[in-house]
């Protein structure tokens, strides 16, 4: 995939309501699943015991968090779209955010992100996207969510 690039805020701003781009397929796999129910001490067993899971659970494995989903797109986000005069950004807030279908370990998702708004504000440049995380093979996706970003540039 390749990275769009803005030369400015100006660009970016014209840009609105355009699809900004889409990354490439990422595995979910159950080391990952593990190394985040640590990090976050949400060890609940539908996440974290794959026999347990195999035997309870109603889909016959453990489950992605919501939450391990939702926090990669901040990283798959980097990927997409960058500001070339951005000296500094920050993750103002979610709106709208639901998961809609169940990331299983082995599953690949990837974002898609579209840009709603984007205003110049005292804080800076206030943008809002709306982000989708597609799951391979699966017409609907895991979660859908408006992300609000405040960026500074030169």
């Amino acid at each position: 995939m390749t990275t769009r690039e803005f030369d400015n805020v100006a660009a970016v701003v014209a840009a609105v309501g355009q699809e900004l781009g889409v990354t490439d397929w990422f595995t979910m796999d159950q080391g990952r699943i593990d190394g985040f129910a640590g990090v976050t001490k949400d060890d609940f067993w539908l996440h974290t015991d794959p026999e347990r899971a195999a035997r309870e659970s109603p889909h016959g494995k453990t489950l992605v968090h919501g939450m391990l989903t939702l926090s990669l797109m901040a990283h798959m986000a980097r990927r997409i779209w960058k500001l070339k005069t951005m000296t500094s950004g920050l993750n103002y807030g979610y709106d709208k955010t639901r998961f809609l279908s169940p990331v299983f370990p082995g599953d690949r998702v990837r974002m898609r992100r579209t840009l709603l708004e984007a205003e110049n504000t005292e804080q800076g440049l206030r943008v809002r996207f709306k982000d989708v995380m597609e799951i391979e093979g699966r017409d609907k996706p895991a979660c859908v969510t408006e992300n609000i970003s405040i960026y500074r540039a030169t």
